[in-house]
């Protein structure tokens, strides 16, 4: 199957990477070139501009948009649709609000998938875990992506109609945010607390065999071992918060109550005053671990 790819950040190249490895034929575009040039050293077809990138694709097209949220989407797809028609395929692998999706899918003249994508750069190897939205048979028609991208059948799904996928992944990020900050508090009252614990340790211990043990302790643990049980360098400050902020007011609209993501979700915010939290420092640490995102330091 032929895929073509818009967006090569790093989340864009691993999906090059894993279509290329599992035998299908890869067209590239991005805005940096030097992005499309690492594409085309794996093997994907450079394109210098959307209508060559159109222009390469063969029959019906199967697109991949791994676009920063927002505004880059609609932009990306105001120079696309005009190209499309209806047995044409857009997936949007990036964390769009998934009422964004709704209106994408509605005025796109293609078949529109939104697919929450979870695994981050540390995915690489493993593959993603995909959330997908939108016509079941335009997800049935990409499977072989979708199993080249996810970690395999079991990686991938169909949530629903348009929007579902990235409404999984919504609620998935604040169920994140929520368990980042448990660990968070935890680690800090061992820190805080009676003895003069190896976190490290902690960590090891824990991730063998108990009920809290997850890909995010493994996490800890390696915090603790690559910065030190007192997290001394980390800043207190943790970043994000779109998707958590989506998901609780998504909980007060349908009246359903979410007060452990609604506090991690505080949590991050209260984190950009200067009072200093040791649990706020893991969590800055943790989404390093999982998504490489920029570990602010402390000064």
């Amino acid at each position: 199957m032929q895929l073509g790819v818009i967006g090569l950040g790093r989340m864009g190249q691993i999906v090059v990477d894993r279509v290329l490895a599992a035998g299908h034929d890869v067209v590239a575009f991005d805005l940096d070139e030097a992005a499309v040039a690492a594409a085309a050293e794996v093997g994907a077809d450079p394109a210098d501009s959307i209508a060559d990138f159109l222009e390469q694709l063969e029959g019906a097209k199967r697109i991949w948009l791994m676009v920063p949220a927002g505004a880059a989407v609609d932009a990306t797809l105001e120079e696309l649709e005009p190209h499309l028609e209806d047995d044409d395929i857009v997936v949007d692998g990036g964390n769009s609000k998934f009422q964004d999706s709704v209106r994408r899918a509605e005025s796109c003249p293609a078949a529109y998938l939104d697919c929450g994508t979870s695994g981050g750069p540390a995915g690489a190897d493993l593959g993603f875990s995909l959330m997908v939205g939108g016509p079941e048979a335009a997800y049935a028609e990409l499977e072989p992506i979708f199993d080249a991208v996810a970690t395999g059948p079991d990686g991938h799904g169909h949530m629903g109609p348009a929007g579902s996928g990235h409404y999984v992944k919504m609620v998935h990020n604040g169920v994140e945010y929520a368990l980042m900050q448990a660990y968070g508090e935890g680690f800090e009252l061992l820190y805080e607390g009676r003895y003069d614990l190896d976190l490290e340790d902690v960590s090891r211990v824990w991730n063998n065999g108990a009920v809290i043990r997850s890909w995010l302790l493994e996490l800890c643990e390696e915090a603790f071992r690559e910065e030190g049980t007192d997290l001394v360098d980390v800043a207190d400050r943790v970043e994000g918060g779109s998707t958590g902020t989506w998901t609780v007011q998504e909980g007060l609209e349908q009246e359903v109550p979410v007060p452990l993501i609604y506090t991690a979700l505080s949590e991050r915010f209260g984190s950009r005053a200067d009072d200093g939290r040791f649990s706020r420092r893991l969590a800055n640490r943790l989404r390093y671990g999982f998504g490489r995102h920029e570990v602010p330091r402390r000064e």
